[in-house]
């Protein structure tokens, strides 16, 4: 099967140990993602938010690092777990 990209909008929300991911949200393209994304920052109960892509093949389940396109708010300063 070929390489796919998915692009997401991520919300956060702040927890017992500070900013924790919230539900995602998959998207048609950067662009949507990254329009999600600011949406859910200014969100009622979202600290901030972020956009971004993963590439890789589901039929395997082999996905390359997540790439962040945009970031809003207050997100964590890692985000490798993506």
């Amino acid at each position: 099967m070929a390489d796919v990209t998915y692009y997401v909008a991520l919300p956060f929300g702040i927890g017992d140990d500070g900013p924790e991911p919230r539900e995602a949200v998959e998207c048609t393209s950067a662009n949507a993602a990254i329009r999600s994304a600011e949406r859910m920052a200014r969100t009622e109960g979202h600290i901030g938010a972020v956009a971004f892509s993963r590439s890789g093949d589901p039929g395997c389940g082999e996905f390359s690092d997540a790439v962040l396109l945009k970031a809003f708010g207050d997100v964590p300063s890692d985000l490798s777990a993506l």
